[in-house]
């Protein structure tokens, strides 16, 4: 293809996700789903060329943001305290699903290797991480719920890559050790870990020191392919690597960023993270034409191959029900017995986090990158795919049924944080203490009385809110909407002036910055 050619595909791809993200917002549906299910379509249309996609890079180029997006805005905190849970899903769950698939389909296909067999249930046994994502993102659970799954789909890559990577070494080179895989699962992920650590304390160093925000968003950007690819060079694991790169940045960018850093780079992330969503799906459906052609056609895999397809996508799912189940159940008899570290989440819980395994791009890049001549290929691919469609058109667009019917409530045990307007009460007693402290002049003169009376009523009146907010409630929303039309007011007659030619355009930019903070900060204050 053209270099052209390719520059214009990208540039179409980008606007069938815009077209497609409206589509599934006017239709309600998950916008997985209309993706997914367009870049299928698109696969097929007359005259567009085969797309095909290398595996590799598509890892490489997808996935390292996208996991330390997740590191930087998940809840470190909880992460820590719920870190066995996750372990449970993110190594136990992917091992047990990759030996349930296995099995399964050597019964079906005795004649297959089985390295092979392990090869596809290490491919479809790890949820993914952008998948997980694009379904929590419409969804509402109890926090242990969210922090398990969010947990499980930034780690569990590395047990499916590793899984995968012994499965095709065996299958090569007829030779296979599980207590070897086991120990260099762990030094992969120690070696990542040491990895991450090393460059997450580099970036912080580095921030602290570059001064320019352009630049420390810059460097930022770049954090996630450094990681990830300094992990693969020195042979541990990318992901366990980039994971942690991005806990480290995100337990202290709250002190090494300015303000204006935090804002500008957030709104350049949001847009870059938005943009490789959705590239993924797309790219996942405009790869279904070659995978069907492997097959032979519709056809072809519909009578040869469905049935198959069918009791693997059956298998995974029951494995998952029953390692949860399992799981939940192994932690109420140990409550039973005495033991009560732990909580179980109970049955409902339990259905919610079984039927949230969506797999998606780390499950298509590992098909495609299973070597030529490898036994049971096609299958592998055909079968991969039809996993991916599965759980995201099934799953994905269910899982909020699921969870209204389940209606989960927050546990007793589980440490309600403060509400907004009570840590807002705190922050704002905090600021007082020290205005009071810089009213006075050394001789004990009040050299800041305004200043001092504004925080005191502020102080006053955020506490009083916290203690009635329901009955501040619509009268602030009334007070920030008359904020609002008079910054839309201010903005019309700055507009104005600055067409009539009374003001320049440094001036425009300057108090329009101005109006866009106050009415910024209106917005956040009535919601």
């Amino acid at each position: 293809m053209e270099p052209i050619h390719l520059f214009e595909l990208v540039i179409g791809m980008f606007v069938a996700i815009i077209a497609l993200h409206y589509v599934a917002h006017r239709l309600g549906l998950p916008p997985s789903v209309a993706l997914l299910s367009g870049g299928a379509m698109l696969a097929f249309m007359p005259g567009l060329p085969a797309i095909a996609v290398d595996p590799e890079l598509v890892l490489v180029i997808f996935l390292p943001p996208l996991l330390l997006d997740g590191a930087w805005t998940i809840a470190v905190g909880r992460l820590r305290r719920h870190l066995i849970g996750i372990a449970s899903l993110a190594i136990g769950a992917v091992f047990f699903t990759a030996a349930v698939v296995a099995v399964v389909t050597h019964l079906i296909f005795p004649s297959l290797p089985w390295a092979a067999c392990a090869a596809l249930g290490a491919i479809v046994s790890p949820p993914d991480a952008v998948s997980a994502r694009a379904v929590l993102q419409r969804v509402q659970l109890p926090r242990r719920l969210q922090i398990l799954l969010e947990g499980e789909s930034l780690l569990n890559d590395a047990s499916g890559l590793v899984l995968f990577r012994f499965a095709i070494a065996a299958g090569v080179t007829g030779a296979f050790s599980a207590g070897e895989a086991v120990g260099n699962f762990f030094l992969l992920a120690i070696g990542g870990a040491l990895v991450g650590l090393a460059i997450g304390t580099a970036w912080v160093l580095l921030a602290r020191r570059l001064g320019d925000e352009y630049l420390i968003i810059a460097a930022t950007a770049l954090l996630s392919w450094t990681s990830y690819l300094l992990g693969e060079f020195l042979h541990v694991s990318g992901v366990i690597a980039t994971v942690t790169t991005g806990l480290v940045a995100s337990w202290h960018q709250h002190t090494v960023l300015s303000a204006a850093t935090r804002m500008r780079g957030s709104a350049f992330w949001t847009v870059i993270v938005f943009l490789m969503e959705a590239a993924v799906f797309i790219l996942i459906g405009l790869s279904l034409r070659g995978v069907v052609e492997r097959g032979g056609g519709f056809e072809t895999v519909a009578a040869t191959l469905g049935w198959p397809i069918l009791m693997v996508l059956f298998a995974l799912t029951v494995a998952r029900f029953f390692w949860v189940f399992g799981s939940d159940f192994a932690i109420w008899l140990g409550n039973r017995l005495g033991l009560k570290r732990y909580t179980p989440v109970g049955a409902r819980g339990a259905t919610v986090l079984s039927w949230a395994g969506v797999r998606g791009v780390v499950t298509l890049a590992l098909a495609l990158s299973v070597p030529e001549g490898f036994p049971g290929r096609d299958f592998i691919l055909v079968t991969s795919f039809a996993v991916i469609l599965g759980t995201v058109l099934i799953q994905g667009t269910t899982l909020g049924r699921v969870i209204a019917w389940a209606r989960l409530v927050e546990p007793s045990s589980e440490k309600a944080p403060l509400t907004l307007s009570q840590a807002e009460a705190a922050m704002a007693q905090a600021q007082l203490i020290t205005i009071q402290s810089r009213a006075y002049d050394t001789a004990g003169n009040l050299i800041h009385p305004q200043l001092l009376d504004r925080y005191q009523r502020r102080a006053v009146s955020i506490v009083d809110y916290a203690a009635r907010t329901e009955h501040y409630t619509p009268i602030l929303h009334a007070h920030f909407d008359v904020v609002l039309e008079a910054v839309a007011t201010g903005r019309r007659e700055l507009i104005r002036l600055h067409r009539a030619g009374e003001i320049d355009d440094e001036t425009l930019h300057e108090l329009e910055r101005d109006l866009d903070l106050e009415e910024l900060s209106a917005i956040s204050a009535k919601a």
